[in-house]
């Protein structure tokens, strides 16, 4: 599993993890956040290589990842 806290993520890293999770795609994502479908798969792919993902996978490994953080971040909120 990766750990995201170990990685660097900038904020729109972080914004188009999030959109990532939701299940939308590149185009989707670029339509959201403004920004062209190549930007986001710079983004993503820049991802991949601070995460060490080097196989086909790519995209559920991240989007599970950041599911997890998120899970984790939502329970905590919850229980302060």
């Amino acid at each position: 599993m990766i750990n995201l806290n170990d990685i660097k993520i900038t904020p729109r890293d972080q914004q188009v993890l999030h959109l990532l999770v939701q299940g939308c795609s590149n185009k989707e994502i670029a339509g959201h956040l403004s920004i062209s479908p190549r930007t986001v798969k710079q983004h993503l792919r820049t991802l991949f290589l601070r995460a060490g993902i080097t196989d086909g996978r790519k995209r559920v490994k991240l989007a599970t990842a950041m599911f997890v953080k998120e899970q984790a971040s939502s329970c905590n909120l919850a229980n302060a």
